[in-house]
């Protein structure tokens, strides 16, 4: 059965799409069956994978709507190992349509629950703010959240009120959500606040930062534009190495064995 990591942040431009994207990718040349759910309207995740959001027949709308099972919209790619269900801009219609629907927060969970036994990983990229879509990333994140923090000014402020709307989840509707880590991104080693920040967030969340840290890097940043990760257009790259190690430290946490690359 896969494990379900939903990536989380209410505020945007933290890195959650990239680190979706590029754990998901070492994930798999790490040996794991992997599925990347793409909840956000904007559809990055797809796009950052080469597909073209406005060309897609079909995907996370019509897998939460009931319109049409998931595992006939899941898009492989052979070459990069990830599998994909993939956004599209009707998936912005969904936040009405939803909200009508018996059991409307719990509707991704039923979706992805026929296919969970394909996967060894699956990561769920959720739009930057607290919608029912992320909603319901959040109660179908079975394993935990993972949670992108940018290293700059006010990051603990956004990462204090996102605790607090976890905490409010956890009471009202799913009290076996839990963090699983935090992802410390776009460090700048250059200065002294990225260290502060990565410091505070380590004194904020005991135990729970990984060590792994992603820094800035024009690499990463142009990937996206090639539609692959950073896998497979720098993997020489320092954003490279970082998602390695991010991937190599959740499978040891994890308990899953490591093969090599």
């Amino acid at each position: 059965m896969a494990r379900i990591y939903t990536l989380v942040n209410q505020k945007g431009g933290v890195g959650k799409t990239t680190t979706a994207i590029n754990l998901g990718a070492y994930l798999a040349r790490l040996g794991q069956r992997v599925l990347i759910v793409d909840l956000d309207p904007q559809a990055n995740a797809t796009s950052c994978l080469g597909i073209n959001k406005y060309e897609v027949k079909g995907g996370t709308y019509e897998s939460l709507l009931g319109i049409s099972p998931a595992a006939g919209h899941v898009l492989v790619n052979p070459k990069l190992g990830i599998a994909l269900l993939p956004s599209s801009p009707s998936l912005a219609g969904a936040e009405v349509e939803l909200v009508d629907q018996p059991g409307r927060e719990s509707l991704l969970h039923k979706a992805l629950e026929p296919i969970t036994g394909r996967y060894d990983y699956i990561l769920i990229d959720c739009p930057p703010s607290l919608s029912l879509l992320t909603i319901n990333g959040l109660i179908a994140a079975r394993d935990g959240v993972l949670i992108p923090v940018q290293c700059e000014y006010l990051a603990l402020e956004g990462l204090s009120q996102l605790m607090q709307t976890l905490q409010r989840i956890r009471v009202s509707m799913f009290p076996n959500l839990k963090v699983r880590g935090v992802v410390m991104t776009m460090f700048d080693n250059r200065t002294h606040l990225s260290t502060d920040v990565v410091n505070e967030v380590r004194k904020y969340l005991p135990g729970q930062v990984f060590s792994a840290i992603v820094p800035r890097s024009i690499r990463l940043a142009e990937a996206p534009s090639y539609g692959v990760p950073i896998a497979a257009y720098s993997p020489n790259s320092s954003g490279a190495q970082a998602y390695e190690a991010l991937a190599r430290e959740l499978l040891i946490s994890d308990g899953v064995a490591v093969k090599e690359a």
